[in-house]
């Protein structure tokens, strides 16, 4: 066969595909204008939900272990967490603002102080932790001469999107004997960012000063983060949610701490000052993980 009739075969391929998803509405369309509209978009997007979780006999578990992870937000594949930083014209979210904007209006309540969810949390007690109110020397000098404070002698700052450092997230990895595999299951994510009195102080390093903001009991935030897609650089059409990136461990992310008798330690409290071997350390627990199926089927 010759290039040429390749070329146009592919071409009327490629046309009658195009035509036949221009006209895929047409047996449902009511009035002309609707055929190139899906009249069951409302529908659908009420029955998109996300996939519910299996439920996991305690007897099933054969073995199990709690780690924690950090998800730095400058290396690339996590990206998709951090941007974008500006909403404005997009119908994108950052991870932070999907949470953030679910939790002011009091749609979403399951946050705590820490990652073993003991206190809760509600915005009010969040304020201090997310924003800070300075008074300028004008406006003090408004004060002693006992005039009441205008407010462009008020600065504000507040923590946004773009100032979140990394995510911290608590995850159970566990062998279920019922199905014969390793699996994983995530319990909490927590927004990392440097502390909000501090924040633009320049002559202390953010990296030095970082604070976690909050944590989410993750299997009550599905719904939320369902809802929110993701940029899928492999495909812009078919874009994934936050909850099939996280489930899915479609993230970087580096072991901090694993459960053990010294009270849960971190991995920097018994290997101090030495980043290469804290690395060497984050990859021996994951190793053990991963071998652990391995040995389960060894005799």
């Amino acid at each position: 066969m010759s290039l040429k009739r390749i070329v146009l075969t592919m071409l009327g391929v490629f046309g009658i595909l195009y035509f036949a998803n221009a006209q895929s509405n047409i047996l449902n369309a009511k009035t002309p204008n609707q055929i190139h509209t899906n009249i069951y978009a409302a529908e659908e997007e009420e029955e998109d939900k996300p996939l519910a979780y299996g439920y996991v006999d305690q007897r099933d578990i054969l073995w199990s272990t709690t780690i924690w992870e950090t998800i730095d937000l400058n290396q690339r594949m996590n990206f998709p967490l951090y941007y974008p930083i500006d909403t404005i014209g997009t119908d994108r979210q950052s991870l932070y603002h999907a949470l953030m904007k679910e939790i002011k209006i009091g749609e979403f309540t399951e946050i705590y102080t820490d990652s073993y969810f003991t206190e809760k949390r509600n915005f009010q007690d969040l304020e201090a932790t997310l924003s800070k109110v300075d008074t300028t020397d004008l406006g003090y000098e408004q004060l002693n001469a006992g005039e009441s404070l205008s407010a462009e002698f008020v600065n504000r700052r507040d923590i946004s999107g773009a100032d979140i450092i990394e995510y911290r997230i608590k995850g159970m990895w566990y062998f279920d004997k019922r199905l014969g595999e390793l699996r994983y299951r995530l319990l909490g994510i927590a927004p990392v960012a440097p502390d909000v009195n501090f924040i633009d102080d320049e002559s202390i390093d953010p990296m030095e000063n970082k604070v976690e903001l909050f944590w989410v009991w993750y299997p009550a935030a599905r719904e939320i983060l369902h809802k929110v897609k993701v940029f899928n650089g492999n495909n812009s059409s078919q874009r994934i949610s936050f909850d099939m990136l996280l489930n899915s461990r479609r993230f970087a992310g580096m072991i901090y701490r694993e459960e053990n008798v010294q009270g849960d330690r971190n991995v920097n409290e018994y290997i101090t000052d030495n980043a290469m071997l804290q690395l060497l350390e984050a990859r021996r627990i994951k190793e053990k993980i991963r071998d652990k199926e391995q040995d389960m089927w060894a005799y």
